[in-house]
């Protein structure tokens, strides 16, 4: 099984996801938070489920499409997987540094 990574970038993606959403309502950020960390669980089984991110050349680069967000990962090695970015697919990817 391999293990995820939640780079600082994307914690700090999900932290803004959920003020974002608290603004309406607390509890729904917190379901949003949950569904997300739910949806990335299943790299730990299936690595290469996701796509590749169009705008970046890389194999080891894949993304996971929830709702509106991208989730942009990385893989490693066959035992880890660094999750980069949960962005917002209006916005337009620029750099994942």
């Amino acid at each position: 099984m391999v293990s995820l990574k939640w780079t600082s970038n994307a914690l700090s993606d999900l932290k803004n996801i959920f003020d974002f959403v608290a603004l309406d309502s607390k509890y729904y950020a917190s379901i949003q938070i949950k569904r997300i960390k739910e949806k990335t669980s299943i790299l730990k089984e299936n690595p290469r489920l996701g796509r590749f991110v169009p705008e970046i050349n890389d194999n080891n680069i894949r993304e996971l499409i929830f709702g509106n967000y991208r989730i942009i990962y990385h893989i490693i090695d066959e035992t880890r997987i660094d999750i980069l970015t949960i962005y917002h697919s209006a916005r337009i990817l620029k750099s994942l540094n």
